[in-house]
């Protein structure tokens, strides 16, 4: 054993895939950035002789990690029953669109490695014991042995909580043209850069739109919306399309999923003569295709799409400020604690 302890970059070196492995189990890139710091100021406290016995820093300080965020899944369930209307994770502009520096929390997500809205979403219907079993295992490749010193349980029962969460993902209704089950596995293939491993996660099924099918698809939609043109927005949206607003009670938001494609169009003209000035931006959110609305030069709404067959299936629209801190160039370096 070296006298000199663990290498202080080394440990360091850890924190970008804290930070993207917090973020996907919390959905919240401020919440996942205060996990990683508790974690590191747990290892700081120990003493030099305590650290020098932890044979795999790297593995300490992701069960001190997932033992944090499994506490913050368990309490955030009471707080989101008392959100005001639908809470939708926080999301995240792509590394060329983010306004801070390279210190900041988006930054260390790497969205390059990062999920969709639509897999998040996923994640959110699971109870925290199979969350944290499900991304480590699956998306992380990390052995059920590992993860059960996390929600101490046996290897076996942590098992069983992964089986559980795949079956969740597989009856979810997945946008992009593919099931729950491709999306979930893109994801996996997207991270397996992350993990401590090098087992290689199964490779996604092909979707019905390319990306630049994608991107041409929101295109339209975005340019429809602009013209106020509700019988194109009803040509680009599925029949039996959803929309999901989040505006944590802040700001005016529907407090009930929106279904179906006339209605969702409706309220997408509604909203924008409400608002006069309003203008839309094409933005990368998560990694996919995405709208942006700003107002009076501050980001008020971004929007997350899934999209199957060339429709729109799915819009999850967060617009509570605190989620959009990363998108307003004047608050983004206050996103970093």
């Amino acid at each position: 054993m070296s006298t000199s302890g663990p290498d202080p970059r080394a440990i360091f070196g850890e924190r970008r895939r804290l930070i993207a492995l917090a973020y996907r189990l919390l959905g919240s890139v401020a919440e996942a950035e205060d996990a990683v710091q508790e974690a590191y100021a747990r290892w700081y406290a120990m003493s030099p002789r305590q650290q020098e016995a932890v044979e795999a820093p790297g593995a300490w300080l992701t069960t001190v990690a997932g033992r944090i965020c499994l506490d913050l899944l368990g309490s955030a369930r009471v707080r989101r029953e008392r959100y005001v209307g639908a809470w939708l994770p926080e999301p995240l502009p792509d590394r060329t669109e983010w306004t801070g520096g390279p210190a900041d929390p988006a930054d260390r997500v790497a969205l390059h490695e990062s999920v969709s809205m639509a897999f998040l979403v996923v994640l959110e219907s699971m109870t925290p014991a199979e969350r944290v079993a499900f991304v480590l295992h699956d998306v992380f490749r990390y052995p059920f042995a590992e993860i059960a010193e996390i929600v101490a349980r046996s290897p076996a029962a942590c098992r069983q909580l992964a089986t559980s969460a795949r079956r969740r993902v597989r009856t979810a209704h997945a946008p992009a043209g593919a099931t729950a089950t491709s999306t979930a596995t893109s994801t996996a293939t997207a991270t397996s850069t992350a993990a401590p491993t090098a087992a290689t996660a199964p490779t996604t099924t092909a979707t019905t739109a390319t990306a630049a099918g994608q991107a041409d698809l929101v295109r339209h939609f975005k340019e429809a919306w602009e013209a106020r043109d509700i019988k194109a927005l009803v040509g680009l949206l599925d029949p039996d399309a959803t929309m999901v607003a989040d505006g944590g009670g802040l700001v005016g938001a529907a407090l009930r999923p929106v279904e179906g494609g006339e209605r969702i169009a409706q309220y997408l003209i509604h909203m924008v003569a409400k608002a006069p000035g309003l203008t839309l931006l094409e933005r990368t959110v998560n990694g996919r295709p995405g709208l942006v609305a700003r107002h009076a030069g501050t980001t008020v709404t971004v929007a997350a799409f899934g999209l199957a067959a060339d429709r729109v299936t799915h819009i999850w629209a967060v617009r509570n400020p605190e989620k959009l801190r990363a998108w307003n160039r004047d608050t983004a370096r206050g996103v970093a604690r």
